[in-house]
C-alpha cells in the first residue's frame, strides 16, 4: 500500500478505507491515527458523528443518513503548495455529487471556497485541518459532510439534501464515487504541480463569478462583485474603487 510520502500521481488503488458506525468526528479519528503513525492515504467514514464540526468551530449536523468522510494525507506536498488543496477537495466533491444527481436536475455548484450548493442551497461543507506530528511529518485531513438524506433545521445558510433534490443515492454509493473523484483530482493537483489546472476546474464549477456578493469577515462585512479567485485561491472582490481586494477567509452571501 502506498503511503502519504510516495511520489508520483495518486490513483484509487493508493487509498485505504475504514468504515465506523460512530465516532466523535472523522477528522478527529484521522488525526488520532496520524499521531499513532498511520502512513496516510486513509479514508475514515462514519454513520454518525457525536461531535462533528464545521469551519470556525461551528457544530455540524451529523445524524445517520448522510455521508461523513475524512481523508488523511501525510506530507502531501511542500507547505507552500498546499493552498490549492481546499479547491481540489471542492472539485472532487462537486464531481461526486454530480454523478448521483438525476439528469436534468438542479445545478450543483461550488461556493467559495469549498461549499457545494444545489440550486443555491448548501448540501456539503468541507473542513481541512492539519498539524505537524511529533516525528516531524505533516498531517492534513480533508473532512467532508454531505447531506444525503437528512439536513439540519436551523442553519446559517439555506440548506438542502441530495434526496430532496431528486437523487436516490445512499451514503455508501456516494462515497464510492468520492473515493474515485478525490483520487483523480489529487492526481491532477499532483503535489501542487498542477495548481493551475485545479484552479481552472474550480472556476468552471463555481457559482456567482461576476455577481454581487457580500463577504462577512470576523470584524466587518464587504460588498462588491465576485471577480474570481487568484492563484492562491483567495477571493477577489471588486468593490468599485481601486484594484480587487483579496480575501483569504470569510462567509460569502450572494445578492
Amino acid at each position: 500500500m502506498t503511503g502519504g510520502r510516495s511520489g508520483g500521481r495518486s490513483s484509487p488503488e493508493d487509498f485505504r478505507h475504514v468504515a465506523l458506525a460512530e465516532t466523535v468526528s472523522t477528522n478527529n479519528e484521522c488525526l488520532l491515527r496520524a499521531r499513532e503513525g498511520d502512513p496516510g492515504n486513509l479514508w475514515i467514514t462514519a454513520v454518525r458523528q457525536a461531535g462533528g464540526r464545521g469551519r470556525r468551530g461551528r457544530a455540524w449536523f451529523s445524524e445517520p443518513g448522510n455521508l461523513y468522510a475524512s481523508l488523511l494525507l501525510i506530507d502531501p506536498a511542500p507547505v507552500d503548495r498546499l493552498h490549492a488543496v481546499p479547491l481540489a477537495a471542492a472539485v472532487a466533491v462537486h464531481r461526486a455529487i454530480r454523478r448521483v444527481m438525476p439528469p436534468g436536475g438542479a445545478e450543483a455548484a461550488i461556493k467559495w471556497p469549498n461549499d457545494i450548493l444545489i440550486d443555491g442551497r448548501k448540501t456539503c461543507g468541507i473542513l481541512l485541518e492539519g498539524e505537524v506530528l511529533a516525528d516531524g511529518r505533516r498531517a492534513l485531513v480533508i473532512g467532508c459532510g454531505i447531506n444525503v438524506a437528512v439536513m439540519p433545521e436551523d442553519a446559517l445558510y439555506p440548506v438542502t439534501s441530495l434526496r430532496r433534490e431528486g437523487a436516490t443515492t445512499s451514503p455508501e454509493e456516494l462515497f464510492a464515487h468520492l473515493f474515485v473523484t478525490m483520487a483523480e483530482t489529487l492526481a491532477v493537483w499532483d503535489r501542487g504541480a498542477g495548481v493551475a489546472a485545479i484552479i481552472d476546474q474550480w472556476r468552471a464549477a463555481a457559482k456567482g463569478i461576476g455577481e454581487a456578493i457580500t463577504v462577512n469577515l470576523p470584524d466587518r462585512s464587504l460588498s462588491g462583485r465576485f471577480a474570481g479567485i487568484d492563484r492562491d485561491g483567495r477571493l477577489l472582490l471588486d468593490t468599485g474603487s481601486g484594484p480587487p481586494q483579496t480575501i483569504a477567509a470569510g462567509d460569502v452571501f450572494f445578492g
